[in-house]
């Protein structure tokens, strides 16, 4: 019965470390979308069974290069730069929720400010995500979270019934 249950959480891109509600405590929440218009997740967060392995940490969302982001929620911008191949935006929004924002190119220098609905800079390419989408990881005291939650839209666990008979 652990197993299903572990695995279907996993299968919706949940954690048993604190992954599944996000964080409805994060400063600002829930955050606004990076993007105007229409959304959609294209590769959602899959979290790795230890700090080493595979996963996906973070969330994709659909946006053509060029296309505006905005900044989800009030904080202050931590680093901007390259990293291998790909702009890199991080912004600190306090009690410790940091998000990196990727391919993005701005304008912005550590120690801006930013309120929610700021444009951050606009998306480029490079990076591990596909063209035409924008990759938003977020930690939460170091460790990686899902950050759909705090867009304020969670998948609601649906329980099955088990071990009839």
């Amino acid at each position: 019965m652990r197993i299903r249950f572990v695995a279907l959480l996993l299968s919706l891109g949940l954690s048993l470390s604190g992954g599944a509600g996000g964080s409805p405590t994060a400063p600002g929440y829930p955050w606004r979308w990076p993007t105007s218009g229409p959304r959609s997740v294209t590769e959602p967060f899959q979290a790795p069974a230890h700090d080493y392995g595979p996963g996906h940490r973070g969330m994709d969302v659909s946006a053509s290069p060029g296309t505006e982001v905005l900044a989800p929620a009030a904080g202050v911008v931590a680093f901007r730069g390259v990293v291998v191949d790909r702009p890199l935006l991080t912004i600190d929004h306090g009690g410790g929720h940091v998000s990196t924002w990727e391919p993005v190119t701005s304008d912005l220098s550590p120690g801006d400010s930013v309120s929610a609905g700021d444009p951050l800079g606009v998306v480029a390419d490079g990076g591990h995500t596909v063209r035409g989408a924008v990759h938003v990881g977020v930690r939460l005291e170091g460790d990686y979270i899902n950050p759909l939650p705090l867009f304020g839209s969670i998948p609601r666990a649906i329980l099955l019934p088990c071990c009839q008979g």
